[in-house]
């Protein structure tokens, strides 16, 4: 469904991506790696928000594959590439079906269509009310998205990232900052959306990427430094020699992967 080859970006001395090449297929791949890896460079990339040093981007557009190296974020999520964002955007002064309805209405054809009463279009209200339900927001669709909590505005930003139907959705951290009661919600969010779209998926927590993911890639410095089953990259020298600095696998329940001191979860995950 997409694939990059020799993908790569420089900001001045750094490289954050390095000769990468990857492809997803229809499945749940997640992207890893420690703090500083590239992986939200490497997503930036693939929507068109980064503009690559070198190398070249893919999509599978009806059955054919589509150059979109150069194609602007806009241009890539009209053939199909939506994302979600690490820190939570959404219109917080908006309903949360007018929020999903919008980015419904933006991949239809009365994108640019402003001088219409918006209940005119009942189809993409439709819509967004369906996706609502798929999320569990439906019993929220008239609140105000700026008095969701954490967990539900994650939920809400996933519902339009699924707006327009896309065929790959990239979702960058969605358990960020969750409370532990959701953790469950987004999970199972997460392995239903991998039932009809290809996902890439970044997460830091170990034990979901364990859980859901039907492969793992790996970025250290850039490059992959290993991709496979959840399992086996589990247990591969070079990941745990990435994440933390070569302590035996025995060693590392408990121990901090995500950088930010907390040690749970990450490290039981890759025991």
């Amino acid at each position: 469904m997409l694939r990059t080859h020799g993908l790569t970006k420089n900001f001045g001395g750094l490289t954050a991506v390095d000769d990468v090449d990857f492809d997803l297929g229809e499945e749940l791949c997640s992207l890893i790696g420690p703090n500083g890896a590239g992986k939200t460079t490497f997503f930036d990339l693939l929507t068109g928000a980064l503009e690559p040093t070198a190398g070249t981007i893919e999509l599978q557009v009806d059955g054919e594959w589509v150059d979109v190296t150069d194609d602007t974020t806009a241009e890539t999520a009209t053939m199909g590439l939506h994302r979600s964002y690490q820190i939570t955007n959404v219109f917080p002064s908006a309903s949360v079906l007018e929020n999903v309805r919008v980015a419904a209405q933006a991949h239809g054809e009365h994108a640019a269509t402003f001088w219409r009463r918006a209940d005119d279009y009942g189809a993409y209200i439709d819509e967004a009310r369906a996706i609502l339900e798929r999320v569990g927001l439906d019993e929220r669709a008239e609140d105000v998205a700026g008095n969701l909590s954490h967990g539900a505005s994650r939920q809400l930003e996933v519902a339009i990232a699924l707006a327009g139907d896309p065929d790959v959705l990239l979702l960058d951290e969605p358990n960020a900052g969750v409370s532990s009661e959701s953790v469950d919600d987004i999970i199972g969010l997460i392995e239903d959306v991998a039932e009809d779209h290809a996902v890439l998926l970044v997460e830091h927590n170990m034990d979901i990427v364990m859980e859901v993911s039907d492969r793992v890639v790996v970025l250290n410095q850039g490059s992959v430094i290993a991709d496979g089953p959840p399992g086996a990259v589990r247990d591969d020298p070079a990941v745990q020699q990435a994440y933390l600095g070569g302590y035996e696998a025995g060693d590392l329940a408990g121990a901090d992967t995500t950088g930010d001191g907390t040690g749970d979860g990450a490290g039981e995950g890759l025991t």
